[in-house]
């Protein structure tokens, strides 16, 4: 695998959940979308939308069955030219765009922050050795999920993972206690020859192993154990191992490089552990499926918290490249989630798969602006 990782990876924060302000506590940011003009976009005459097209139309696979996508996806369907031009029509004719604001009390504020992630490329084996040690599982059949909303109808969306002990419901292993867990296996899809890589690879969710054989299979998120993400660079952190300037992809390689006996304490401070299924790679160039169930775009699409901004929207993005003043600018789709992708304006940027998209995403910290793309018409989503 590549040596870089988004730093949301390295410092972000767990899943979204909404949970209820303690009493006197600030409460927590919410969005809020101002409506803007098609000239207050930066950029937005200028990017070549061309390439943003098909991402849209893929996404209308997935969402055109829902009411407030019907009519705009069947006009996507109809649209007979892929001119740059005639594209930007379509979106200024069918669409309204909103600046996508974080409010906090009485502070509003359009900016946030933007990083990157890709698809790794790990070495692995469908069987243990010396060299290929670290398993990534299959979802364990003694993982339950209980759908909170079945029972408290106001938690529609909240899920809880467990395991039966006894006739109770009792947290599922985490990551230090999996590896006792009799259950557990058999359920090994390959065996990996990092164990920081194999960990990283659960971190961005999905990726591609090559065998020894030389066939490359891709690895697809099936589950979690129900842990929050915790950071092990934040964590070499605060035990003095690390300063934050260090605390790098890099500089964490360096460190489990001179520190063997550690390892295993280090990616145990995460508990989190990501389960996955087995699929093959029908189109070498198409990314891994995102939330909405269909292939990632690279350089076009983006993952953000649902909580806060609809799944499947087209969003323009006004940023910058990766460790860089130089603008980036882009209608991008909304089609994946993240577990470090909190809050909004927030982003992940896929860059796709190898070694370029891995530097890519692993420098890429900037802060940026996003607009909102929605139906005309169409009443603005609950957030």
């Amino acid at each position: 695998m590549v040596v870089l990782i988004s730093s949301a990876m390295l410092w972000g924060c767990g899943p979204p959940v909404r949970t209820p302000s303690a009493p006197g506590a600030e409460a927590a940011p919410a969005v809020q979308y101002e409506r803007a003009r098609w000239s207050q976009l930066e950029g937005w005459g200028a990017d070549d939308l061309r390439e943003a097209w098909p991402a849209f139309l893929k996404t209308c696979n997935a969402i055109a069955s829902r009411a407030e996508w019907v009519s705009v996806c069947a006009a996507a369907r109809a649209l007979s030219s892929d001119a740059s031009s005639d594209v930007r029509a379509f979106f200024e004719r069918n669409f309204d765009p909103y600046s996508v604001m974080r409010e906090l009390g009485s502070r509003r504020e359009d900016t946030g922050v933007v990083t990157g992630y890709f698809e790794p490329l790990l070495k692995g084996a469908r069987t243990p050795s010396g060299q290929f040690n670290t398993p990534l599982y299959a979802p364990p059949p003694d993982l339950l999920t209980v759908d909170l909303a079945s029972l408290f109808p106001e938690l529609k969306g909240k899920r809880v993972r467990g395991r039966l002990q006894g006739n109770k419901v009792v947290p599922y292993y985490s990551r230090a206690e999996l590896p006792g867990d009799p259950v557990i296996r058999g359920n090994e899809i390959v065996w990996i020859d990092n164990a920081l890589d194999a960990f990283l690879f659960q971190i961005q969710g999905s990726g591609r192993v090559q065998l020894p054989s030389g066939e490359t299979i891709r690895l697809q998120y099936a589950d979690q154990n129900g842990y929050p993400y915790r950071s092990i660079g934040a964590y070499l952190v605060e035990h003095g191992d690390l300063t934050v300037e260090q605390a790098t992809m890099p500089g964490i390689r360096q460190w489990f490089a001179a520190h063997p006996e550690r390892v295993q304490e280090v990616l145990n401070a995460n508990p989190s552990v990501v389960f996955f299924r087995e699929e093959p790679i029908k189109d070498p160039t198409q990314g891994p499926r995102g939330a909405l169930g269909i292939p990632l775009t690279p350089g076009r699409s983006i993952a953000i918290d649902p909580a806060l901004l609809p799944l499947g929207a087209p969003v323009f993005l006004a940023t910058t490249f990766p460790a860089s003043e130089v603008p980036l600018r882009r209608l991008m789709v909304a089609q994946d989630t993240g577990g470090a992708i909190r809050g909004a304006p927030r982003a992940d940027f896929f860059w796709g798969v190898g070694a370029e998209a891995a530097e890519q995403a692993g420098k890429m910290r900037q802060s940026g602006r996003m607009w909102l793309l929605w139906p005309k018409t169409v009443a603005l989503p609950a957030h």
